[in-house]
C-alpha cells in the first residue's frame, strides 16, 4: 500500500480517494460502497453480473450502483469478506443532491413529484378506458 495509507488504534485501515482511484488495474481492483473500501480483484471473475460491471465501478464510489441493483442479503455478506478499510477522505466524494428543483423549496419540489407520480398513471389509465371503449362500441 502507499505512504497515504493509515491506520487507526482499532486496527481499520483509512485510504485516501487518490489511493483508491490508482486501484483499477486487472492486477488489483477496489472499489468504495458505503464509505468502506472493497478489494473485488479475486472477485472479478466471478460476479454474476459479470467482470466489466466491477471494472466500470473501480477505483470509485460504486454506492449507487450497488444499491440500484437490489443485492441479496447473501450478496452484503460475502462482500464484508472483501473490505479492506474505509474512506479517510469521504467529504470529496460528492454527494447526490437532495432537490433538483431551480428556485424552489425542497418541499415544493417534493409536492410536484408526489402529484405527478399518481397523475400520470391516472391519465394513462383513462386514456386507456377511454379507448377501449370507443372500440367496444363499434
Amino acid at each position: 500500500m502507499g505512504e497515504t495509507e493509515e491506520k487507526s488504534p482499532a486496527g481499520v485501515k483509512y485510504f485516501r480517494l487518490s489511493e483508491i482511484e490508482q486501484q483499477n488495474t486487472f492486477k488489483s481492483t477496489w472499489i468504495i460502497i458505503h464509505h468502506k473500501v472493497y478489494d473485488v480483484t479475486k472477485f472479478l471473475e466471478e460476479h454474476p453480473g459479470g467482470e466489466e460491471v466491477l471494472r466500470e465501478q473501480a477505483g470509485g464510489d460504486a454506492t449507487e450502483s450497488f444499491e440500484d441493483v437490489g443485492h441479496s442479503s447473501d450478496a452484503r455478506e460475502m462482500s464484508v469478506a472483501m473490505v479492506i478499510g474505509e474512506l479517510d477522505d469521504r467529504h470529496k466524494i460528492a454527494t447526490p443532491q437532495v432537490s433538483e428543483c431551480v428556485g424552489c423549496s425542497p418541499v415544493l419540489c417534493f409536492s410536484y413529484s408526489w402529484w405527478t407520480n399518481w397523475l400520470i398513471p391516472v391519465l394513462a389509465a383513462a386514456f386507456v378506458t377511454l379507448m377501449y371503449r370507443i372500440c367496444i362500441s363499434e
